[in-house]
């Protein structure tokens, strides 16, 4: 018999990426062969995000551009859109499955024979409410053995005003601090040189009784994972300000494998703004973690989200956010533009933001954010550093990042592929990548 094809498309999240590489695997146990979403494959499943614009337009094309290389194949949709609007998206010609959060680690088990619907049928719809997804499904991202992102925490317990995601993923859960450390430790075994811890709320991490007592915490897990041999690097991927606590930051400082980088959401500097989003911290707090990042690491990388035009967001508002981030010592910004989202409360607040003003407010965030990376990398010009080189090549180059993620380029050369190289940083480029050499020998392609 044939072997089946199977391709995936991964919308969103990095989170969403462990995912589907834990789906594809399931595939694979099960004798399917994976191939890439261009080729020609039996089966397509597209991962949806929730969070991104457009959530239904993007799916609908990624749909059309499935059925294009394969007319006959059947198209299945998980993720978190698929649990938000399971019924719309079986709508959707050439759909021909839909499952919600609870469903999707057993995908290959509900579908089975993969057999369609009738013609002019919607696609079948296997979503129970979002009460039900209870189970922890741990997942990695592979294909990349240099960085795997871990998922070690799904769900959220928050409520802020402008986001869907506990409607779509449910509440928050996890594993113990030892199956993490065990599924780290398989990790280490197949050459996997760096690892990113992902979570919906990672901070929130913590292995929870029947009465959702807390039994381990975040901090736990940190501690243990510094103690892993085999793995060089670890990294903590976005953290909520008021959960990231002053021991964990002072536990990295000291650390042997958890890297000096950070990404806090903060999504307004505005304590006005942060109460209508209900946010779970002020503007003080935030910059209280920041100072003490910099003062026991004063090189460390720090991200930032940002959200701009929410409702209720005046001028003076957003002036406000735009000089609180000026001062801060931060390195990057990731900014969105608000976009409402049913079923949430932000929509129904008073004071609508314009489309204009919400684009002009972005694009002066994201000028900031460009003079902040360039003056960072620029602090770091002259310094000696270990670069863990990536197996991404684009036009004969190669990228690596050094612990404190500053993006270096390099001549491609294959022996650097998940390598750390000691090279001394030398100057940013027109492309704010940092140029590097090796011993006087310049590596980085003019």
């Amino acid at each position: 018999m044939e072997t089946k094809k199977v391709a995936f498309y991964t919308l969103g999240c990095k989170l969403n990426f462990s995912e589907t590489s834990a789906i594809g695997r399931q595939f694979e146990e099960r004798g399917f062969r994976k191939v890439p979403f261009e080729d020609a494959a039996d089966i397509y499943v597209i991962n949806t995000c929730s969070v991104t614009d457009h959530a239904d337009r993007k799916c609908r094309k990624v749909v059309k551009e499935a059925l294009k290389h394969n007319p006959e194949a059947f198209v299945t949709i998980v993720g978190c859109y698929a649990q938000l609007k399971p019924q719309e998206i079986a709508e959707i010609p050439g759909v021909h499955a839909v499952l919600g959060a609870a469903e999707k680690f057993q995908l290959v088990d509900i579908l089975a024979g993969f057999e369609k619907p009738a013609p002019g049928q919607p696609g079948q719809v296997y979503a129970s409410p979002i009460a039900e997804a209870t189970e922890f499904h741990a997942a990695h991202s592979y294909g990349d053995r240099t960085r795997t992102f871990l998922k070690v925490q799904d769900g959220c317990d928050y409520s802020c005003s402008f986001c869907t995601i506990p409607l779509a993923r449910g509440k928050s859960r996890s594993h113990s601090v030892q199956s993490v450390v065990e599924r780290v430790e398989q990790l280490a075994a197949t050459g996997v040189k760096e690892i990113v811890l992902t979570g919906v709320n990672l901070g929130d991490f913590g292995l929870q009784g029947p009465d959702r007592e807390r039994k381990e915490d975040f901090y736990d897990l940190v501690q243990a994972l510094d103690e892993v041999e085999g793995i060089s690097r670890f990294r903590i991927s976005s953290c909520e300000p008021n959960l990231l606590t002053d021991d964990i930051i002072r536990f990295v400082a000291r650390s042997k494998r958890f890297m000096p980088h950070f990404h806090i959401p903060l999504q307004s500097g505005s304590d006005k703004i942060l109460g209508l989003m209900r946010r779970r911290y002020r503007r003080q707090l935030y910059a209280d973690r920041v100072a003490l990042i910099k003062q026991v690491m004063p090189h460390a990388c720090i991200g930032v989200d940002v959200i701009v035009g929410f409702p209720g967001e005046t001028e003076a508002d957003f002036l406000e956010t735009y000089q609180f981030l000026n001062e801060l010592d931060v390195s990057y910004l990731h900014v969105f533009p608000y976009s409402e989202r049913e079923n949430t409360l932000a929509p129904s607040l008073p004071g609508r933001v314009q489309d204009r003003h919400r684009h002009e407010r972005t694009t002066q965030l994201r000028g900031l954010s460009e003079k902040k990376k360039r003056f960072f990398y620029e602090q770091h010009v002259g310094q000696e550093t270990q670069v863990l080189f990536e197996d991404d090549v684009t036009n004969g180059q190669m990228e690596g990042f050094t612990p404190n993620y500053i993006r270096v380029a390099a001549k491609y050369d294959p022996l650097l592929v998940g390598e750390l190289k000691a090279l001394r940083l030398t100057a940013v480029n027109a492309q704010n990548l940092m140029e590097a050499e090796e011993m006087g020998i310049e590596v980085f392609h003019h």
